[in-house]
């Protein structure tokens, strides 16, 4: 049975972002007592946040582009024309808008 291009772009991405909150989750596990550790597992969260948002944000209407697919000003146009049409609050909209254009 074959599958659309589409679905298994979608397949993809879910298969990337569980284990993005894989490998970040087993790193939030281990005992941090430095304050480097601890102001990096609070980054850790921080990114955990941010890509379950556009996970959550973007794949609801759409394949999400890989973060890669863009350069960090035309994400910026992009996400200003998403935030308004999948009513991103400011908050949503900076965190997710960070996390792209950290991977770039």
């Amino acid at each position: 049975m074959s599958r659309s291009p589409k679905f298994m772009m979608t397949l993809q991405w879910i298969f990337v972002a569980a284990v993005l909150f894989g490998l970040e989750g087993c790193a939030a596990l281990k005992e941090k007592s430095s304050p480097a550790a601890e102001a990096s597992a609070r980054s850790a969260t921080r990114s955990r946040g941010r890509t379950q948002l556009w996970a959550q944000n973007c794949m609801r209407c759409h394949n999400a582009r890989s973060p890669t697919y863009y350069s960090d000003a035309e994400w910026t146009v992009a996400m200003h024309h998403m935030r308004v049409r999948a009513y991103l609050t400011t908050k949503e909209y900076e965190s997710i808008l960070e996390f792209l254009k950290a991977a770039n």
